[in-house]
């Protein structure tokens, strides 16, 4: 069965409305299995049901994509309805939807990869498509695709009792009304509250030339709270937002007095807060949202793809120490409703927990299944796309550092003079050194082992692996920024979670006053 483009976004239009909004911060239960349904051919129902395709014709599509020959070879159907709205001054400034959908068409042969993408979803667009992806690698035989089974994910790291393409404006805009009034009372300085609402309801499936056939639903939502206070004729603005694979059942009152406090709080701070003086010194990173420093600066070195090339730091460091015997960091796909979880990987493997370092050594990298069968080992789910329009690459998911033996009053008290970052707005790495810089929007100058005046709007400076190295002591209060973080790498953004607990880096460049 085919049916058009038009018509299939038509027919899965009607009845909804759905949001969607920009990205606005952009910083670059475990180890569920897969059951197979054996002697189970794959149901035509599903293919018509989420694509409007028939079986038939993601066969031919595999088969010519395997034409001249392949070691992996699989079609990627997404379908992403996304929603938004804008909520300025207590009304709807804009709101809008959007619907994509496609196939991305991957073949590999050895270390040649071909790739081919269409937006029509009928047998004669997936077959050139796949002609042209299978030109691009090109083995010595014709492959033969295996006859498509279902597999059944085991677990669900993100169920949602309404899905998104249900939910209706009208039970989103009192969400928003609340938010704002919630804002607003707060502190009588506020003087403007800018929301933005943004939900997400997608679905991909996944065939390969081996038979798998995977699908899976993957909700997201987002909300993001920008408010700005005057006083004394001082104006100044902050941020704060929520994130999650949840529906809208999950944004209860609770959610929305955690995001406009921090919201508020961030902002009024600012009125009290100067700049540091400028220099080495020791940085006690604060727990959950500092986890954007590990990302950046130790994560993306951990990512099999540079490391198969050589070009990242770590590259030849497997099984070597690089921190304190109570430094273990991991890359979890399987955190129920994280906004990095993953049921499946955009390959179809399933989401694991994946132990990067482990008592101060360096244990896995992250890998897709062509570093993984570059390394001899088996994949670790973090091969991820941005879309149908785009090839995988290894990627990181929910990464974080767990919990040390100190307690937070611990590490400040450990601290003659020093900087505790609290809120961090963006920063950026150079994979082959290990470099970065960091902005700090909110954090709190330390001195004789106490916290005693705001701060703001500097830099840290450092190397990675030098970093690791210098964390002397982490605390027990370990968490997950909530907030909606975005990876970028290569011109592909994915959603991420991160964390951290308290951790003092014994010596950092800190960009403050006569810097």
């Amino acid at each position: 069965m085919t049916i058009s483009r038009r018509r299939f976004l038509h027919h899965t239009a009607a009845g909804s409305a759905v949001l969607s909004m920009p990205t606005f911060l952009q910083a670059c239960g475990h180890g569920t299995q897969q059951r197979v349904v054996t002697g189970a051919p794959a149901g035509a129902n599903v293919f018509a049901e989420w694509f409007g395709i028939g079986q038939e014709d993601v066969k031919a599509g595999l088969a010519a994509l395997t034409r001249h020959g392949a070691d992996q070879a699989e079609l990627y159907f997404q379908h992403r309805r996304t929603s938004s709205i804008v909520f300025q001054d207590g009304i709807v400034a804009r709101a809008s939807t959007n619907i994509d959908q496609g196939v991305g068409l991957r073949c590999v042969v050895g270390d040649q990869t071909g790739y081919a993408f269409t937006e029509e979803l009928t047998r004669d667009a997936m077959e050139a498509a796949a002609h042209t992806a299978a030109s691009i690698a090109r083995g010595s035989a014709v492959v033969a695709p295996e006859e498509l089974r279902r597999q059944e994910l085991a677990g669900q790291h993100y169920r949602v009792e309404v899905p998104w393409r249900d939910v209706g404006i009208d039970r989103k805009l009192p969400i928003l009304r609340r938010a704002a009034a919630m804002a607003r009372r707060r502190d009588p300085a506020i003087s403007k509250v800018e929301l933005w609402w943004n939900d997400v309801d997608e679905r991909v499936m996944i065939a390969d030339m081996h038979g798998r056939l995977v699908l899976d639903e993957r909700p997201m939502a987002r909300l993001y709270v920008n408010v700005t206070a005057e006083k004394d004729g001082q104006r100044n603005s902050n941020t704060a937002n929520i994130a999650a694979r949840r529906g809208i059942e999950w944004i209860g009152d609770e959610e929305l007095e955690q995001v406009t406090r921090q919201a508020v709080e961030r902002t009024m701070v600012l009125f009290e807060a100067g700049r540091p003086p400028a220099g080495e010194m020791p940085v006690v990173l604060a727990s959950g949202p500092s986890g954007i420093l590990l990302h950046e600066a130790i994560g993306h070195g951990m990512e099999a793809d540079f490391n198969r090339k050589g070009t990242s730091i770590y590259a030849e460091m497997i099984g070597e120490k690089v921190a304190e015997d109570f430094v273990t960091i991991v890359d979890d796909g399987t955190l129920a409703h994280e906004r990095g979880a993953l049921n499946v990987d955009d390959e179809g493997n399933p989401g694991q927990r994946t132990v990067l370092g482990e008592g101060g050594q360096l244990r896995s990298y992250m890998h897709d299944a062509i570093s993984a069968r570059h390394y001899g080992v088996a994949p670790t789910g973090s091969g991820r796309r941005q879309s149908f329009r785009h090839v995988v690459m290894p990627r990181m998911r929910c990464t974080f550092m767990e919990d040390g033996p100190h307690s937070r009053e611990e590490i400040i008290a450990a601290v003659g003079n020093g900087i505790l970052a609290e809120t961090f707005t963006n920063g950026q790495v150079q994979i082959g050194a290990g470099d970065y810089t960091f902005y700090i929007k909110n954090g709190w100058l330390i001195e004789g082992g106490r916290l005693t005046r705001p701060i703001k709007d500097i830099n840290i400076i450092g190397n990675g692996p030098e970093t690791l190295r210098r964390i002397t002591m982490a605390a027990d209060d370990g968490r997950l920024d909530t907030g909606g973080w975005t990876c970028g790498k290569n011109g592909q953004t994915v959603p991420v979670s991160q964390g951290i607990p308290t951790v003092l880096v014994s010596q950092l460049t800190v960009g403050g006053e006569n810097a």
